[in-house]
Order: C-alpha cells, then structure tokens, then sequence
C-alpha cells in the first residue's frame, strides 16, 4: 500500500492553497484514493489533504514535462 503523504510532506514546503485545489480536483477526477489528517505545528494547525505518493509523483512528474526549458540558450 502506498504511504499517504500531504503535499507538505511531499513538496518539502507549503503547497498553498491554489496548488491544493488543483492537486485535490486532479486526485477526484482520477479516482485517487485521499483522506484527510490533522496537524499541529507552530506554522498552521488544522486538517491536511492527504494522497497516495504514487498519485503525488505521477501528478507532479506530469506537469514538469509541460513546463518549457527555461535555460535553452536560444
């Protein structure tokens, strides 16, 4: 089973709230498996999205290959 992660957790830093829209409307329309967990830290308490890793990884690994090279030399 996969390990479920919140964006946090996977990005390394804060998502904010329009990354997290867009990953949770991604997982719905995939039919990803997400759940929620409560946090508690100095920064922010309250509940957390969370998702598959693998849904994460394949998410994430989709829109870098969208991106344009930003350092071509031409």
């Amino acid at each position: 089973m996969d390990k479920m992660m919140s964006l946090f957790e996977y990005l390394g830093k804060p998502a904010g709230n329009h990354l997290g829209k867009e990953v949770y409307l991604a997982a719905r329309s995939k039919g990803a498996n997400f759940s929620q967990r409560e946090v508690s830290n100095p920064k922010y308490t309250g509940m957390v999205m969370t998702y598959p890793e693998s849904f994460l990884k394949e998410y994430f690994d989709s829109k870098n290959d969208t991106q344009p090279e930003k350092d071509l030399p031409f």
